[in-house]
């Protein structure tokens, strides 16, 4: 009998997913439990129309990330630090202090999170840091850490 689940059931499958379950499975434990329902020709057609609206939002959303990657690859963010002798500076640039650049200087509300310094910034000068703001959307955003 097929069924289409309602919730996430370990072993058995994932939410929304279409599965193959003996008749006595369903009836006696995921129907009772409202765990899923009949994949009758209805529950099809809301499935369909429920993971079409997910895509429609998954494109929605890629198509942001790409317009803020492409307006922020074009700019050079500069970061203000003390330092010590030479280049060298008191701490280190995190990704915080860049996300706070970014929304200074361009007016871009950037989670730190999405910002992945692989190694820590001690030195002034140019420094190229991966920005990842969606799976398939990333960029290295141009940092210019300037001494005061």
């Amino acid at each position: 009998m097929k069924v289409i689940l309602r919730q996430d059931i370990k072993g058995v499958g994932k939410m929304d997913e279409v599965i193959n379950v003996s008749p006595g499975y369903a009836r006696n434990f995921l129907f009772p439990k409202n765990l899923a329902v009949e994949a009758n020709e209805q529950h099809m057609k809301e499935l369909k129309k429920k993971q079409d609206a997910i895509a429609q939002k998954g494109e929605k959303a890629i198509a942001e990330a790409q317009q803020i990657a492409d307006k922020l690859a074009e700019v050079t963010i500069q970061v203000h630090a003390k330092a010590g002798a030479g280049s060298k500076l008191y701490g280190s640039i995190t990704s915080q202090d860049i996300a706070d650049a970014v929304k200074a200087q361009t007016g871009i509300d950037l989670d730190k999170r999405k910002i992945h310094i692989i190694d820590p910034i001690k030195t002034a000068g140019s420094h190229s840091v991966p920005v990842r703001l969606h799976h398939d959307v990333g960029f290295g955003l141009k940092v210019e850490v300037v001494t005061d």
